[in-house]
């Protein structure tokens, strides 16, 4: 502690305060005019008072802002220091100067002052300027609640020169936040300087962030004071694009160009994510990483019956328009056709609770459970389900994915159960007893069958290709009929399967054809018959996504002066200051023979993100290409340290080590992935070529075996594996294994021969 207060220290701190002041003063970001088109949300008040009342004090009229004395005074009018894992802040004021000294940007220690707040609660957190027009978000987050600092990253701790570090490029407000938490953003980044000019039409999430650009009205309103008739510069948007404006920022998605805006389609600016075989999602549609509402949403039955945002939310205050279930009662209570009516007692099996005059429940003795910062009843239909989980230490969101608790899918595949959620002093088993005895084989609903399902692709399991098949062109959820067609890529060479992905690319729903044509993309490098067709016939689609990703598959053949090679060049250039963006310029000088601009995009990747192990093993393929081997082997190898478990990388390090003239290390890198994934097919074939140059042919049989039994798809393993049984003279053994590869693939030529040349 009395380290802080050195008398050199204290001038130091005192020199910081003013120098980050001068800086960070200098480069605040303002309100532009960066349309013409907008008015501004105080425009709105003399007519729209109530609105415009209940939108101030709401998260979204709060969502960022300048430092407020009444807001801000308690976070800092006492020097306060915390510390977290190797982080230490002091958060202090000084000649009004509010401040938080802790190690940033090269690992130095100063006083950071603060300039603006993102957030109002459970949590803030506060930006300081940078270098180069960048506004950087701190991990020191302060809840309002219990007047207490904390690490937004919790137990991470996050080091200086990391990507998530908050002086690093994933913690930076121009690209990052800005976008959600301000009106009309326009982010101005310049690749060559590395400098942003971020502007916006408004700081906050203004009227004009729903309702779009308003000056036009504003002044038709001035102009016709008491008029009768409809404004005519007046667009009403409709209950789809309004769903579109919320999932905008509501969202996990990538941006393509920064240009949404009211009234938009969503794909024609967005690339969401879905389930997928990523652990971003459960394969049962819960939320597992950071992915906010929407994505989840667009699952639920909810949003398949047309339930939108505003069915449930006043749309200014964003609070709930009715307290507890008597939300969820104005359908299920009988009102509406296609909603069940629900007992919430008897179907729910919990008792309910009345509610006070705020909206609270009311707790009933026996019946309660605290989750995060609310003490929810039993039987609130939310407890249930739409569970909450925790995000930066402090925010418990809601699922909107309305799943249904299974028990059953937590023994099975680890997924969360809202049961157990509460229960915590209970075992699965104990929760799995409960449901069934409650709900007997209703349990055995399609959603748990099609958890399994997506559980079991996430495993490379074969089972799950002909129920994928099923489910994306029987399910009435289009949401669904997406995760399948995205699901099934690795099965995309089977014929049944690229046949299903060439009608689904021809889906009337749009995210089903932005699926089909991810899982066809890799297709087209090998002029699979139909697939370039039917990809250029995407470029064609009216929506932006679509495009990108049919033209992104045919990057290599993409005419230059066309409408969809110039949307790629601007998303690419949209995107290129964040490493992921440096990466897939990279890919795209690769497809246009531009090897020395691919090296430097993947250098570039690495040195902002150099804890990534994708971005080194694709930097290496690159340095490969550009014959250098020992360069390659190097980001290879430290992939694999980054990494160690998995198999991938060490598979990938055997090929490295196999180029580089040495065996003995790639067969040591190629075991080591076996071991990590005893599946990994590519691996075992690998290992059997490997142990065949070395004369141990009983073990290159073995491995070539386990190989065609992780992949029966892959005729190459059977044929290998003959070709070692013909030279030890096993020539029926060899025969069998050859006939085995022509089952296959029937047009193996090689197998084909080496039949007839064994049965003269």
């Amino acid at each position: 502690m009395n380290k802080w207060f050195k008398p050199w220290l204290g001038a130091v701190f005192v020199m910081a305060i003013w120098f980050s002041r001068e800086l960070c003063f200098a480069d605040t970001p303002l309100a532009a005019e960066v349309s013409p088109a907008f008015a501004g949300s105080e425009s709105c008040r003399a007519c729209h008072s109530s609105e415009y009342a209940a939108w101030a004090k709401s998260h979204h009229g709060l969502a960022e802002r300048p430092l407020r004395p009444e807001l801000d005074a308690a976070a800092f009018h006492s020097s306060r220091i915390f510390s977290q894992g190797s982080q230490t802040n002091r958060i202090f004021e000084t000649n009004g100067v509010s401040s938080i000294f802790t190690t940033g940007s090269g690992g130095v220690s100063m006083a950071y002052p603060v300039v603006r707040v993102i957030g109002h609660d459970p949590l803030r957190q506060f930006l300081t300027s940078t270098t180069g027009g960048r506004f950087q978000v701190h991990e020191a987050s302060y809840d309002p609640l219990k007047n207490e600092w904390f690490d937004v990253y919790g137990m991470e701790d996050r080091q200086p020169g990391e990507w998530g570090h908050w002086s690093g490029r994933g913690m930076n407000w121009n690209s990052m936040c800005a976008f959600c938490h301000n009106t009309g953003l326009q982010k101005n980044y310049s690749e060559s300087t590395d400098e942003y000019h971020t502007a916006m039409a408004e700081p906050t999430v203004g009227c004009e962030s729903c309702h779009g650009p308003m000056k036009a009205h504003v002044d038709w309103s001035l102009l016709h004071k008491g008029a009768t008739e409809k404004d005519p510069t007046i667009r009403k948007l409709s209950a789809g694009q309004m769903l579109d404006t919320c999932a905008a920022c509501h969202s996990r998605r990538s941006d393509l160009d920064g240009k949404f805006k009211p009234g938009d389609h969503y794909l024609d600016h967005f690339a969401p994510s879905i389930v997928d075989d990523s652990d971003t999602f459960y394969p049962d549609g819960q939320i597992h990483e950071e992915d906010y509402e929407v994505n989840a949403f667009w699952g639920s039955r909810m949003h398949f019956a047309g339930v939108k945002c505003a069915d449930c939310h006043e749309p200014h205050s964003s609070k709930t328009i009715l307290p507890g279930n008597a939300l969820c009662m104005r359908c299920h209570a009988g009102g509406f056709t296609n909603a069940p009516i629900i007992d919430p007692v008897e179907h729910g099996h919990h008792l309910v609770a009345g509610y006070d005059s705020k909206g609270k429940p009311v707790p009933i003795e026996g019946s309660t459970a605290r989750i995060g910062n609310d003490k929810l009843t039993g039987g609130e239909c939310i407890s249930c389900h739409m569970p909450q989980t925790v995000y930066m230490q402090r925010h418990w969101r809601h699922d909107h994915g309305f799943t249904i608790p299974d028990p059953r899918l937590t023994a099975e595949f680890g997924v969360p159960n809202a049961c157990n959620r509460c229960h915590k002093d209970k075992d699965v088993a104990w929760a799995s007893q409960a449901v069934e005895k409650w709900f007997g084989d209703k349990m055995n609903r399609p959603s748990r069958q099609r958890a399994r399902w997506i559980a079991r692709a996430r495993q490379g399991r074969e089972s799950a290709r002909e129920p994928l098949m099923q489910l994306a062109t029987t399910n009435e959820t289009p949401f669904w009929r997406a995760v399948a067609a995205g699901l099934l890529e690795p099965w995309s060479e089977d014929a049944k399967v690229s046949s299903l992905l060439i009608n689904l690319s021809r889906d009337t729903n749009a995210i089903v054809r932005a699926k089909a044509v991810q899982s066809l993309s890799h297709l087209a490098e090998q002029h699979a018959p139909g697939v370039e067709e039917v990809l250029r016939e995407r470029l064609k689609d009216p929506l932006r996504m679509i495009r990108y990703e049919a033209g992104w598959a045919l990057r290599e053949t993409l005419e230059t002066n066309s409408v969809v090679f110039r949307e790629i060049s601007e998303s690419l250039a949209f995107n290129a200051d964040q490493p992921a963006g440096q990466a897939q310029y990279a890919v795209w000088n690769l497809a246009h023979a531009e090897l020395d601009s691919a090296l430097a995009h993947y250098a570039r990747a690495v040195q902002w993100d150099s804890n990534s192990p994708p971005f080194r093993i694709d930097y290496a393929v690159a340095l490969s290409l550009a014959g250098q081997g020992s360069n390659a082997l190097v980001q290879i190898q430290a992939a694999c340290l980054l990494a160690p478990n998995d198999a991938e990388n060490f598979f990938r390090l055997g090929l490295a080590w196999n180029e580089a003239g040495s065996a003995m290390e790639a067969i040591r890198a190629m075991e080591k992935a076996v071991r990590l994934n005893e599946h990994h097919d590519r691996a075992l074939y690998n290992l059997g070529l490997l142990y065949n140059q070395q004369g141990d042919s009983g073990k290159a049989i073995r491995s070539l075996k386990q190989a065609e039994d992780a992949n029966p798809r892959d005729p190459r393993s059977a044929y290998a594996r003959a070709t070692i049984l013909a030279g030890l003279g096993r020539n029926a053994e060899a025969v069998e294994a050859a006939k085995k590869a022509l089952q296959i693939q029937p047009d193996f030529t090689d197998a084909r021969e080496l039949i007839r040349s064994l049965t003269r």
